[in-house]
């Protein structure tokens, strides 16, 4: 049984490194686990296969810098929106770590059963996830929006449906390698496959090519798609849209879309988790007497209310008026910065009255001929 989000093994253990291995050190360990636990090497052991999958699940992430960073700090948590790989199908993994495996496990060496894992590429296969990044301003983030967006992919040809041979007639078995995408040489006590020359992989050949894909199978299509964004998003936030990816190939299913989020600096507001910070300017008589002031907050106005005696940098809360909880009902605070603004010029009662406080409450100030106001 697959482990659970609750039950995932960290993904340093999983490949046994440390938490500061170098990707040469991913690498290794990573071709090791997957050469102990490769499915043609232990036919029929169910753990060894899903240890298989547990190791290029921790590759995956541990691999890509950002997502890497991502996993550092927030672990398996990192991903529950998506953007992670949980790989179910060992046909994907050798197709996504290609570069890895080389064809180190390919041909007859593990009981001969990989050449016929591989000769099913030829058949219908998942299309590739998709990446799209967009930007969006704070207003957005606490509305949250419904966007249009658009972005070229490859697709099916529809005129042969992807097998790349003109309307009428069907491609041929490959003569070289006799259907099986590869040609096998031994080197030493390995049997070591490559891929095909004749037909690159695909264990086909075709005599007349579809003109519109020239033989490809494949054509680019502009897709336009409407994505809603709940409110709440931050920088970094990925977007799962199901079944938006790249068209599949010769039938096979589309992979998935996943929108990636940048939220604009504002220069009014900063953000930090789902509390909104802002700065709010009040005289020095409002901070001493106290009122109530109306703020223009990102979404509306709010009535802030100033106790008497505010002192300059101190922080006025207003709950429930930050930035909306993600897939919640709720909201982040509103906390404003107090910047108390001092008159440059008195007029002479103001000066008076002033100075009668200042004598009253016995504060030393400068004599009125030399003072800051005259």
């Amino acid at each position: 049984m697959p482990p659970t989000e609750t039950t995932k093994r960290d993904y340093y253990e999983v490949l046994g490194v440390s938490k500061d291995a170098t990707a040469d050190v991913l690498k290794k360990a990573y071709r090791k686990m997957a050469l102990q636990f490769h499915p043609d090497k232990n036919p029929g052991d169910s753990t060894a296969e899903e240890k298989f999958k547990e190791a290029a699940n921790a590759y995956e992430v541990l691999s890509n810098a950002e997502k890497r960073a991502r996993y550092d700090r927030f672990g398996h948590d990192a991903f529950k929106g998506g953007g992670g790989q949980s790989y179910q199908n060992v046909d994907d993994i050798f197709s996504n770590f290609s570069d890895i495996f080389g064809d180190f496990f390919s041909g007859g060496g593990f009981g001969g059963q990989t050449g016929g894992r591989r000769s099913r590429q030829t058949g219908p296969s998942r299309g590739a996830d998709l990446r799209y990044r967009t930007e969006m301003s704070l207003e957005e983030v606490v509305t949250g929006l419904e966007k249009e967006i658009e972005f070229e992919t490859d697709t099916n040809c529809d005129t042969c449906n992807g097998t790349g041979a003109k309307k009428g007639t069907s491609a041929a078995t490959c003569g070289t390698c006799g259907g099986q995408g590869q040609v096998i040489a031994r080197q030493g006590f390995f049997q070591v496959a490559t891929t095909c020359p004749t037909c690159h992989g695909s264990g086909q050949q075709i005599k007349e090519k579809c003109e519109p894909c020239a033989g490809r199978g494949r054509m680019k299509a502009k897709r336009k798609i409407r994505v809603t964004i709940p409110a709440g998003v931050d920088t970094g936030t990925q977007l799962r849209v199901s079944n938006e990816g790249e068209g599949g190939y010769r039938g096979g299913p589309n992979g998935d879309l996943y929108v990636e989020l940048q939220v604009r600096n504002h220069e009014r507001f900063e953000r930090e988790g789902s509390h909104l910070y802002s700065e709010m300017q009040i005289s020095y008589l409002q901070a001493a007497l106290g009122t109530e002031i109306e703020f223009e907050n990102i979404d509306g106005k709010e009535l802030v209310k100033v106790p008497p005696g505010t002192q300059p940098g101190a922080r006025l809360r207003v709950q429930g008026r930050g930035i909306p909880i993600l897939r919640s009902k709720g909201r982040g605070d509103l906390i404003l910065a107090v910047d108390v603004t001092i008159p440059s010029k008195l007029s002479k009662d103001e000066e008076k009255l002033l100075r009668q406080i200042a004598t009253d409450r016995e504060v030393d100030v400068l004599p009125a001929k030399k003072g800051l106001f005259s």
